[in-house]
């Protein structure tokens, strides 16, 4: 029997663990450190936490969710969801909560897996699906650690957080600042957003589903298929403003342009929240309620530059002193460090993290050279700039079970260098064209590689990743087919 070890419950470990799960195959654990699945949605719990993708598409097509509440689900909705589907599929009795791993090692006949507590997992096929959006980013601030209030970055948050009442700092605008702050401003005595520089932003299309529209998607499940692909074709608009259609990048732009003009009266502050960065460059940001918080006597949007944090609050390069009680890194995450802490060492002791000092790279984002038979889930370059990654999921599920029943044969899996190299040429090459080399984000390593997106269409990886090619791995016991 196969054994098969995936690293992680959030989306992407439930999604390629059901799979295989229909393929038949049984000897199945999830590593998860956490108590229970989630993902970024058991870890992020912050005040305005939601989906910036609409619930039609941020759901698995084989479990349409008639119960979303409205077009962009809160957090808890979205955890609930993909915790019921881990229960119906099957996928929970085979999680081990409390399992966090340090290494795992390819033994020449299988995989050994070292957990925190040391305790030792063996497995023929190993799944990493840790995610890029996992470990918290928070700046190295000087004299961050002498600073006398409380101090959280958004993935840390606890009900506790004293924001009430109290002075708010808020470092960053980026995605989880953009729901953060309004659902702060008012109840915080005063907010002060720290800002680099200002997100492109478009008006979120938002509504409430009624209890009709409930109660029609329970009774006719295909209007649900209609509302997925309507959203689907939606989606195509951001997507080609973002691939490189000029026409349309310019019409979404004005459009932008026109909400900002719209919610911001005051030409001082417009000024401030006018991105000066191509748009797209980083993520664009779907929100209604982001410039008229900004627009609050409450509310004070700083652009100096952030020079030290102090006992009492921050300081800007201007000189001036910024008093909080409570400073919260709205910082993002440490996307382009694929899988670490965990160290990872395959064929002949090469360390993953050597092979990828200069970036990480994948073949269809799945597999690396000089690693058999382990299949990465949301690896390098299939994040998704304009739809759902949960697309980008299923698609890989479908292919790591088709590797792993080669696995189950007999054979033993690892791509061909040269394949993999081609490969990483195209992509990185369709890369240097793209609008995500214009400004430096999450989506690059600090030394310019586009380590994160995807460069074409959805359609095209789902095709892509549709059948294993069993010529672009190198031979193993079963013959090339």
């Amino acid at each position: 029997m196969t054994r098969i070890a995936i690293i992680g419950a959030g989306f992407g470990g439930v999604a390629v663990a059901a799979e295989l799960l229909r393929a038949g195959f049984d000897d199945i654990v999830l590593l998860e450190k956490a108590d229970r699945a989630g993902g970024v949605w058991r870890d992020n719990t912050y005040p305005g936490c939601a989906c910036d993708v609409p619930a039609p598409l941020y759901s698995y097509s084989r479990a349409l969710n008639p119960d979303w509440s409205r077009r962009y689900p809160p957090h808890d909705e979205i955890l609930a969801y993909l915790q019921r589907c881990a229960d119906v599929w099957g996928v929970t009795p085979r999680v081990r909560f409390g399992a966090e791993v340090a290494s795992a090692s390819w033994s020449g006949g299988g995989w050994e897996i070292v957990l925190k507590d040391h305790e030792i997992v063996r497995a023929d096929v190993l799944i990493p699906a840790v995610g890029q959006l996992s470990r918290p980013s928070i700046p190295a601030l000087p004299g961050a650690e002498t600073f006398a209030g409380v101090a959280v970055h958004t993935a840390h948050w606890t009900p506790d957080i004293p924001v009430a009442g109290n002075r708010v700092a808020v470092v960053g605008t980026g995605a989880s600042a953009i729901q953060l702050v309004p659902a702060i401003a008012g109840t915080a005595a005063h907010v002060t957003v720290f800002q680099r520089t200002a997100p492109w932003t478009l008006p979120k299309p938002d509504r409430r589903y009624g209890r009709l529209r409930k109660a029609a998607y329970r009774r006719m499940p295909s209007l649900m298929l209609l509302s997925r692909a309507a959203t689907w074709g939606l989606t195509l608009v951001p997507g080609a403003a973002l691939t490189g259609n000029r026409v349309v990048n310019a019409l979404v732009r004005g459009y932008s342009s026109s909400q900002r003009r719209w919610q911001v009266r005051d030409p001082e502050l417009r000024a401030k929240v006018t991105p000066d960065e191509p748009m797209g460059c980083k993520r664009v940001l779907f929100t209604n309620a982001w410039l008229p918080t900004m627009a609050r006597p409450d509310v004070d949007l700083v652009t100096e530059k952030i020079v030290a944090v102090t006992p009492d609050g921050v300081r800007t390069a201007d000189g001036a002193d910024h008093p909080c009680d409570v400073l919260i890194y709205g910082t993002g995450f440490a996307a382009t460090e694929f899988l670490v802490p965990i160290r990872v060492t395959g064929r002949d002791g090469v360390v993953l993290a050597d092979e990828w000092r200069d970036g990480a790279h994948a073949y269809l984002g799945l597999a690396v050279p000089g690693f058999p038979n382990m299949f990465l889930v949301y690896g390098p370059n299939t994040n998704t700039g304009n739809t759902s990654v949960i697309y980008f999921h299923e698609a890989q599920a479908r292919w790591i079970t088709q590797a792993v029943r080669r696995v189950a044969a007999g054979d033993d899996l690892e791509v061909r260098p040269e394949v993999a190299a081609a490969y990483d040429t195209e992509i990185q090459s369709r890369l240097a064209g793209s609008v995500w080399t214009a400004c430096q984000s999450w989506y690059r390593t600090a030394a310019g590689r586009v380590v994160a997106n995807w460069p074409g269409k959805a359609t095209e990886y789902r095709r892509r990743t549709a059948t294993l090619n069993r010529s672009d791995f190198l031979p193993g016991s079963l013959p090339l087919e």
